[in-house]
């Protein structure tokens, strides 16, 4: 479904559980039927599609549209234009690196901006 770039791509998603198909993860070699949900976690978004039609041999990128359906809520289409927080700390020259009290200090602010 060229969802990802290269078979090789794909193959290492499915095995690390990125691809799930009707709820349930697949491996590389499953056989996709008209009808199904894909499911693909390709971060910050998660995708999902479902299978139009199937086809036998390889298509170029344009003909996607005409075997499968895009049903990616905007949400986590939003998540790509989304920006995380540019947050810079000023530490003196020679300071060292952060003691661990400070890295507590450094980790909940943190935590508090991504909340």
């Amino acid at each position: 479904m060229r969802i990802y770039k290269t078979r090789s791509e794909a193959a290492d998603a499915c095995k690390h559980g990125k691809v799930i198909i009707n709820n349930i993860e697949c491996k590389p070699s499953r056989i996709v039927k008209t009808g199904e949900i894909i499911t693909v976690r390709k971060l910050p978004v998660v995708y999902t599609y479902r299978v139009i039609d199937v086809t036998e041999n390889r298509q170029p990128a344009k003909n996607v549209s005409q075997y499968a359906e895009n049903l990616t809520p905007q949400e986590e289409l939003d998540k790509l234009d989304a920006k995380s927080p540019a947050i810079f700390v000023h530490r003196d020259k020679g300071s060292g690196r952060p003691t661990k009290k400070e890295r507590r200090t450094l980790d909940n602010l943190l935590n508090e901006l991504n909340s």
